[in-house]
């Protein structure tokens, strides 16, 4: 989506409705006329396609509470969330990352995704472009302030003088906001409220609101704004940050869908009303929200995406064994993730052990000496991925040949290859897992099936080999999002 397309797009106007932001309304437009660039033309998606397409995208944002990556977990508390509301309409979730908070709208309003899933206020501009779900929780605005460096040992006299109390003090002050959001909407409703002027420095739209309040901690801006309980939780990491002074009243955060989406949005709607029945809404909540001793230790993490751009401990080991196999390395690690959760130690009832569970008689015949060694688990396992990619050399796509050997590494091969004779016996394509493999691999769960004469392996239990590979390629899929090569 060209930038110019996305401004003309998202206009966020104060509830006041001021000349001054008509004018900036129409002076934004005036400049998109004159662009020679064409948008991307994406296809609007009703209910009923995304139904029939298996798949919902979903666009929102990559910060410490919406959606991150921490030990290899993908995480968040609109990506949970939307992991249950995917899991209710049976369709598989597709995120779609906004770099740019001001993206968000556009990509929904251009097609890009079926649903717009951050916490934005509600207000009546934005209500103008989009459908706003029943609200998702309850918040208010309030101001970010840093206390001095050495507000510790102050008297609380003079820690009280050091800081504002009352909105009234920051006219002819400077707050910094991004410019297309409710705070800097509100600031300049406050400004008139008051009768004067607070003024807004702007920032870009790409910075988080968890690492624009990082910046009045490490004081590279004086204020900010945010939502009261993305503010509490910070201030939890950062204790020289105030966070005591609303500007708000209580106000709706909530997804969106586009005007014609109705369908969608009743579903969402209906699915939210009985979420918030339930317990495990309000315990994803605390989770992201209130958890403070868990997000002071994911914060300080070396593994945790916003922080830097690794995955595990292993990574350098993993890349180093990926690059032999010839498979991007987020890859692996996620098929490692599925495995062992980065542990070491962990055992399997069945007797596997180790980062890449490797069984006892496959280690003795990949001469892996020590399975709970790190570096023998992925040398070992890589090279037995290496072995059964090789078996299926007939297939012609990568990826497909990939989720072969990976559904080989799980269930065993021959197990595979009984549902590939069975996929061609039915008329299906042998050399492609989705669609075809997969679902004779299903199938082998019934008699019906695994007593067929094409099948020399007997039963097995499809769902597992159809999980791991599904599952995997979904964490991959975030990995790809959260670790750039």
């Amino acid at each position: 989506m060209k930038r110019l397309f996305i401004i003309s797009l998202f206009i966020i106007i104060s509830s006041c409705g001021s000349d001054e932001q008509k004018t900036k309304k129409n002076e934004i437009a005036s400049k998109i006329k004159t662009t020679k660039e064409a948008p991307i033309i994406y296809k609007k998606r009703n209910f009923k396609d995304i139904k029939e397409s298996g798949v919902l995208r979903v666009s929102t944002t990559y910060s410490a509470t919406s959606y991150f990556l921490y030990r290899g977990k993908t995480m968040g508390f609109e990506y949970e969330l939307l992991e249950r509301f995917a899991e209710h309409l049976g369709v598989r979730l597709e995120i779609v990352v906004a770099n740019d908070i001001d993206n968000l709208i556009p990509n929904l309003q251009s097609g890009k995704v079926d649903l717009m899933a951050h916490g934005l206020t509600v207000t009546n501009e934005r209500k103008e472009l989009i459908n706003f779900s029943d609200y998702i929780y309850l918040t208010k605005q309030v101001l970010v302030q840093k206390k001095p460096n050495n507000w510790r040992s102050l008297k609380w006299s003079t820690l009280e003088r050091s800081v504002i109390h009352d909105p009234m003090e920051l006219l002819d002050d400077t707050v910094s906001v991004r410019a297309e959001t409710s705070y800097r909407e509100r600031l300049a409703n406050l400004s008139s409220e008051l009768g004067g002027t607070i003024h807004i420095d702007t920032l870009s739209g790409e910075l988080t609101t968890d690492e624009i309040i990082k910046m009045v901690a490490e004081g590279k801006i004086k204020y900010t704004v945010a939502d009261d309980n993305i503010a509490k939780i910070m201030a939890s990491y950062y204790p020289i940050l105030d966070i005591d002074v609303p500007i708000s009243f209580s106000q709706r955060t909530a997804w969106a869908t586009r005007k014609e989406s109705t369908e969608l949005l009743s579903e969402l709607n209906k699915w939210l009303k009985k979420s918030k029945k339930n317990v495990d809404y309000y315990v994803i909540y605390n989770k992201y929200f209130k958890n403070k001793k868990d997000f002071k230790k994911r914060i300080k993490s070396s593994f945790y995406s916003i922080n830097t751009n690794k995955i595990s401990v292993y990574d350098e080991l993993i890349k180093t064994e990926s690059e032999k196999l010839g498979w991007d390395w987020r890859l692996v690690a996620s098929l490692i993730y599925q495995e062992s959760r980065f542990d070491p130690k962990a055992k399997s009832w069945a007797g596997a052990g180790g980062l890449m569970q490797i069984m006892p008689s496959t280690a003795k015949e990949l001469g892996v000496p020590n399975r709970s060694d790190p570096k023998h688990s992925v040398q070992g396992g890589t090279k037995y991925l290496a072995s059964l990619y090789n078996k299926f050399e007939e297939a012609e796509d990568e990826t497909q040949r990939q989720k072969l050997a990976m559904a080989s590494y799980n269930c065993g091969y021959y197990h595979v290859l009984d549902a590939q004779k069975l996929a061609t016996k039915r008329g299906l394509d042998k050399d492609i897992w989705d669609g075809n493999v997969e679902k004779m691999i299903l199938d082998l769960s019934h008699k019906k099936y695994f007593s067929d004469p094409v099948v020399n392996y007997g039963y097995v239990r499809g769902i597992e080999p159809y999980n791991y590979v599904s599952q995997i390629y979904e964490r991959y899929s975030h990995y790809k999002e959260f670790i750039k090569e």
